[in-house]
């Protein structure tokens, strides 16, 4: 069983507009709501490869009711209730364009005694896992180092961390298996430029192995069994909002079959751009992650 954890859950609504500027107001041609955070978006990606999981984490008030029908198929609901309302996750889309102005709203506060709550509940689903993976943000009254916390209690599956800044430094000290920063977060959180140099930092400070996302330059993973860098040959145009998400998908599913490294990444690197071809983040279009898989370009690095 692959478990996903999402303690800062969204509602992800989409406004399609004409043109975007800034100090005016503007007409909403469509508006797309479905469940987000990205451990949902991994549940998504999951199901749309007919792999199954169970999801957990916190939802709270109307917009966390909205979040619970949105859900993916396919995905066990094992959320922990809150009193807040759970925030949302606004877009804003220019036609024609793939690129997004995001809205971000920081979540609601959790009490000790949801916080305990849902470390009862995950200590039970982690027991039964086989993979377990703790992405996104940490939202308001959450321990600092939670996540290095749930990464011990799940010490008997395979781990993977998706998160960035404090809580990915402090989630380290739990050991996962695999982390997953896009190029941008591995830069911040290491202060290397070369890719390779801040992965290998990141070993060094608890992770087992670490598989960063460098855009339309694919992969790069450092391992206790090596370096590799995956990449399909070109470039892919398209919305790359949830490529992220595909990626912790195909890699969560390769663990749990353990599937060599060089294997893992070519999944992952496909399954990306599949979600990069499709109109609507959080989608995946199979057909696409059939073509490139085959093609799909993984070398060794140096030590």
């Amino acid at each position: 069983m692959i478990l996903t954890v999402t303690l800062n859950a969204a509602l992800d609504v989409t406004y399609e507009v004409d043109t975007l500027r800034p100090d005016t107001s503007h007409r909403v041609r469509r508006v797309h709501r479905r469940a987000g955070g990205k451990g949902v978006n991994v549940a998504r990606a999951l199901a749309a490869t007919g792999c199954g999981s169970v999801v957990t984490g916190f939802l709270g008030g109307p917009t966390g009711a909205a979040i619970r029908v949105e859900l993916p198929a396919g995905a066990v609901d094992r959320f922990v209730g809150i009193a807040g309302d759970s925030r949302r996750m606004v877009a804003v889309v220019p036609a024609g364009r793939a690129e997004a102005t995001v809205f971000n709203e920081p979540g609601p506060t959790v009490t000790d005694a949801e916080w305990q709550a849902f470390v009862d509940r995950y200590t039970e689903l982690s027991a039964g896992a086989e993979v377990v993976v703790l992405s996104g943000s940490l939202p308001p009254g959450v321990p600092d180092d939670g996540y290095a916390r749930l990464l011990r209690i799940a010490a008997g599956a395979c781990t993977i961390l998706d998160s960035s800044g404090p809580a990915l430094m402090n989630g380290l000290a739990g050991r996962p298996d695999l982390v997953k920063p896009n190029r941008d977060e591995l830069r911040a959180a290491t202060g290397h430029i070369d890719p390779a140099a801040g992965a290998a930092a990141l070993r060094q400070r608890g992770a087992g192995a670490v598989i960063a996302s460098l855009g339309r330059r694919g992969l790069i993973a450092v391992t206790g069994q090596g370096g590799w860098r995956a990449a399909v040959p070109g470039s892919m145009a398209g919305n790359p909002t949830g490529a992220g998400d595909a990626c912790v998908a195909a890699l969560s599913v390769a663990l749990r079959d353990g599937v060599d490294w060089p294997g893992a990444l070519a999944d992952a690197v496909a399954l990306s751009g599949a979600a990069v071809a499709t109109p609507v983040a959080g989608e995946i279009d199979l057909d696409v992650y059939r073509r490139l898989r085959p093609i799909v370009a993984v070398e060794a690095l140096p030590c």
